[in-house]
């Protein structure tokens, strides 16, 4: 009987190491998985086994302790397969609209906006800034901010990424350069309960398909490319749950898991449909058109979007 909730991935194959979020290796990383439903905590909450010169370990603990997270209020939801907070016992916080404001700004030294320049071109990618509240953090120079607002147009947190602004990839070393404003303020009590990335854009919009990926970059690129779908993000690959889903209930959506997440998508989307109400396609898009070498890399549709003309793809 263990005493404890979460325990390192065993070996069991390839498939079972992962790419590591600090040095960048592939096939080296071993994820804290809960010892009843196998799922991962999150997707930076691990062990390299490159101990040496990596020496990255990230527990449980500290996961919770530098997302303030309570673990009085939190519980394991075995029908979901998933770790979520109990709403029932407190309410939600928010970001104060100064700080959010603040942010929207500093766009010529941000990263990530300069890679959309670059692709799409600066019209384009003005209107995705207004679209999305794409902010720009100082925690790191270039840094940029995804700010979560949800339906009634509250911030729940914001996501600070840092991009190379080349190649429009996440920097991964000699650190993960990911954290959350709610953090980086040092808010005291703060009780975050997330919503979607660019849920705000559904208010108003009740009869538009919807369409779902993973990382809060694709989204917004996916928008610039194919305008007749609301894109949204989940913001990781075990985050499409009933919880962080709600805005979903009674929508058409569509769901576009990276190349490496269809299987463990396809039995979430069988969760909100029961859970939502909400009628769900999945898209074998990247099963079908990325390489078998590729797919455990985590290949996602902005990648696949901006190697390919738009104008010859049908992504339904």
């Amino acid at each position: 009987m263990y005493n404890f909730e979460f325990i390192l991935e065993p070996y069991s194959g390839s498939k079972s190491r992962h790419t590591c979020p600090n040095c960048g290796k592939n096939s080296c990383f071993s994820l804290y998985i809960h010892i009843e439903t196998s799922e991962p905590l999150a997707y930076n909450v691990g062990r390299c086994n490159r101990e040496i010169k990596c020496k990255y370990h990230y527990t449980p603990k500290q996961y919770f302790r530098d997302n303030k997270i309570d673990r009085s209020i939190q519980k394991w939801n075995k029908e979901e397969n998933d770790f979520v907070i109990d709403l029932s016992k407190k309410e939600s916080s928010f970001i104060e609209t100064e700080i959010f404001k603040s942010s929207l700004k500093g766009y010529d030294k941000n990263n990530f906006i300069s890679f959309l320049i670059k692709d799409l071109g600066e019209q384009k990618t003005s209107r995705l800034i207004d679209k999305y509240f794409v902010g720009t953090s100082k925690r790191w120079e270039g840094a940029t901010v995804f700010w979560q607002i949800d339906i009634e147009g509250k911030i729940r947190t914001g996501k600070v990424i840092l991009y190379n602004p080349d190649s429009g990839k996440r920097i991964k070393a000699p650190e993960s350069y990911i954290t959350w404003v709610h953090k980086l303020l040092n808010l005291e009590e703060y009780n975050l309960n997330q919503c979607l990335f660019g849920e705000h854009l559904l208010k108003g919009n009740s009869a538009k398909p919807l369409a779902i990926v993973e990382s809060e970059k694709t989204a917004i690129i996916a928008s610039a490319y194919f305008e007749e779908f609301i894109w949204l993000a989940t913001g990781g690959i075990s985050s499409l749950t009933p919880e962080k889903c709600i805005a979903l209930k009674n929508r058409n959506v569509v769901l576009y898991p990276d190349s490496n997440g269809f299987e463990k998508w396809e039995q979430k989307a069988k969760i909100l449909r029961k859970e939502l109400n909400c009628k769900i396609q999945i898209s074998d898009l990247l099963e079908r058109k990325i390489p078998a070498e590729f797919r455990n890399e985590g290949y996602d549709l902005a990648d696949f979007l901006i190697n390919i003309n738009s104008k010859e793809l049908d992504i339904k």
